[in-house]
């Protein structure tokens, strides 16, 4: 097992490793450039486009390891799609709109390819089939979320990165264990090619991943989560991701609240994120992202229990983290304004 999802994790993450410095100078050369401002951290003008070694590594380790069959193709293709509209945004600030339209295309491009949410299980068993008509809309919005989730926790040297290999590590466990092979295969390649690249992004980075890498990486976890649901038949394909990002998803969730709540345009940028709020407590940006690294852990651990459980322990597991984060969200004071 070690050398059929080794292979394509060391590629990866080999192909990264020499490719980002090269990424940064082409970074620098078109004007990929992040500029330093009042809510953000660095204090610097830094190269974006990481996400570039990122995707051609995982596009190395994938193509060598497995079949291009009519499946696999979608999600490469749909995978390029985002790529290109994140080389465009770290280089032009694309509007969100247009930045949307361009998610939803690649979102729909798994869909074409025959590749989305079509039953959910009943757990009195069974599952429900979805219509059309719901399961379309529903897929576009799983990718969508996903595909800007790890864009919006990509604020510290280092976090988004190391949060979605973390994440991604969890997926191969359980993938391999349950004996889900394309799956394992390509999310080894995605996770080899973010490790590769955190040798030049951790504190104190030298190039950010831009949203290039965040878009990408967000919409390969979501791309094999629904692939694994169509091969699988199984909701825990869709869940295992979603537990395994839970620190991102809900640090999204609270600002959505924290910005409605204060009555401020939800999709407006602000310093209240957990990142923020861990810095403002007195940590510095090392100390802030080797901790959100032990949550990110913790949930990987929950997801990998989560899917060796039956119902009801599995749900206990669900309640004693949805528990602990409401409780570590008030005491750190995440919805509020200031």
């Amino acid at each position: 097992m070690l050398k059929v999802y080794g292979f394509p994790f060391l590629l990866a993450a080999l192909v990264s490793y020499v490719l980002t410095p090269y990424i940064k100078t082409l970074a620098f050369k078109i004007g990929a450039i992040d500029k330093p401002d009042n809510r953000k951290v660095h204090k610097k003008i830094m190269p974006r486009l990481g996400g570039l070694a990122i995707y051609i590594a995982f596009m190395a380790g994938v193509i060598s390891s497995l079949e291009l069959t009519w499946d696999i193709v979608g999600i490469l293709l749909g995978g390029t799609i985002i790529v290109i509209v994140g080389i465009l945004d770290d280089k032009y600030q694309l509007p969100a709109k247009v930045k949307l339209l361009g998610q939803i295309v690649a979102a729909c491009v798994l869909v074409l390819f025959d590749i989305r949410i079509e039953w959910v299980n009943n757990p009195f068993g069974g599952y429900f089939y979805l219509d059309t008509l719901i399961s379309v809309p529903l897929t576009v919005f799983w990718v969508i979320s996903f595909t800007n989730v790890v864009n919006l926790i990509d604020g510290l040297d280092g976090l988004a990165a190391g949060v979605s290999a973390i994440a991604s590590m969890t997926v191969i466990l359980v993938a391999a264990q349950m004996g889900y092979y394309h799956i394992a295969i390509m999310t080894a390649a995605l996770a080899g090619g973010i490790i590769g690249f955190i040798r030049y992004n951790f504190n104190p980075a030298t190039i950010f991943m831009g949203d290039t890498g965040s878009m990408f990486i967000g919409y390969m976890l979501a791309a094999v989560s629904v692939y694994g649901a169509v091969k699988t038949a199984a909701t825990i394909a869709l869940i295992v991701p979603a537990i395994a990002l839970g620190l991102p998803i809900m640090d999204t969730a609270f600002a959505i609240m924290r910005r409605y709540n204060n009555g401020r345009p939800i999709f407006q940028p602000d310093k209240g994120h957990l990142h923020h709020r861990l810095l403002a407590m007195g940590m510095n940006q090392k100390q802030a992202v080797l901790l959100m690294y032990a949550i990110s852990a913790a949930l990987g651990i929950a997801a990998v229990l989560w899917a060796e459980m039956d119902g009801f322990y599995a749900a206990l597991i669900i309640a004693v983290i949805i528990t602990a984060v409401a409780v570590g969200a008030k005491k750190i004071g995440i919805l509020n304004d200031r």
